[in-house]
């Protein structure tokens, strides 16, 4: 496994600025919070096996590009069960850098865990960025059904086909 990367805030900020982001993320916390409760019912009916993390995952392999540098996923098509725990191991094997971006879908999933690297990361990802021939572990369970889309942001890259779609259903 090579280089990766997630974008965080800033290290330098001024008082201000802190206070104003601590503020920020306390509302969207509590937003998020009371938003997590109304998928929570929906994950819970749709897993029947108990306790998630003793649920083994389902593993899902993901290439952004390929080794002749074309722009896109394979595959493109994910169907995800709600309340059902995956492994997606995403992998570049181009030589272009590229993004997995499907916020919408990373707002409605539960994050066990990422690994890249000798590094484990925790909490909620909404992008993940990939440096040519680097990988990655992602272990989450869906917990919001919906059809959401899946891109690569990178000037050219999405308009070129780096396209995809994620779907997430009851069963």
């Amino acid at each position: 496994m090579k280089k990766f990367s997630i974008k965080l805030f800033r290290l330098h900020t001024t008082l201000r600025e802190r206070q104003g982001r601590t503020y920020f993320i306390l509302q969207l916390s509590l937003l998020l919070s009371l938003n997590f409760i109304s998928y929570v019912p929906e994950a819970i009916a749709a897993n029947s096996s108990g306790d998630l993390l003793k649920q083994p995952a389902t593993e899902i392999t993901v290439s952004l590009g390929n080794s002749a540098n074309e722009l896109k996923f394979e595959p493109n098509h994910l169907e995800l069960i709600a309340g059902k725990r995956y492994l997606i191991q995403l992998k570049n094997p181009s030589q272009l850098k590229h993004y997995f971006t499907a916020k919408d879908f990373a707002d409605g999933i539960w994050t066990q865990k990422i690994e890249a690297g000798k590094v484990e990361i925790k909490g909620a990802i909404h992008e993940l960025e990939l440096k040519p021939g680097a990988e990655a572990a992602w272990v989450f369970v869906p917990l919001k059904t919906g059809k959401y889309s899946l891109r690569c942001p990178i000037p050219g890259h999405t308009e070129a086909g780096m396209i995809g779609e994620i779907i997430v259903s009851n069963s």
